[in-house]
């Protein structure tokens, strides 16, 4: 069967996010001043084939775990579903 992966890829909350502060400090330069804390990551949309739903999530996670997430520094959220 065919799935397709939606991830999220977040820094962890304790660490400082330089991009995110960046956008924050800029947001009341265009009339946005009620916007702030912006947290920026990144998401990754994949397609998979797999035999269950169960075994493309466990590819998924193995994929995050070893390959898109630094887990010292960002934590990971993705959905599966089938295509």
């Amino acid at each position: 069967m065919k799935f397709i992966a939606e991830i999220d890829v977040m820094p962890h909350a304790a660490l400082l996010d330089p991009q995110g502060k960046a956008v924050s400090n800029s947001m009341p330069n265009i009339g946005l001043p009620q916007i702030h804390d912006v947290r920026i990551g990144k998401h990754i949309s994949m397609e998979l084939e797999a035999a269950s739903e169960s075994e493309a999530n466990e590819m998924v996670d193995t994929a995050c775990k070893k390959l898109l997430a630094n887990l010292i520094m960002e934590s990971y959220t993705f959905s599966v579903k089938a295509k």
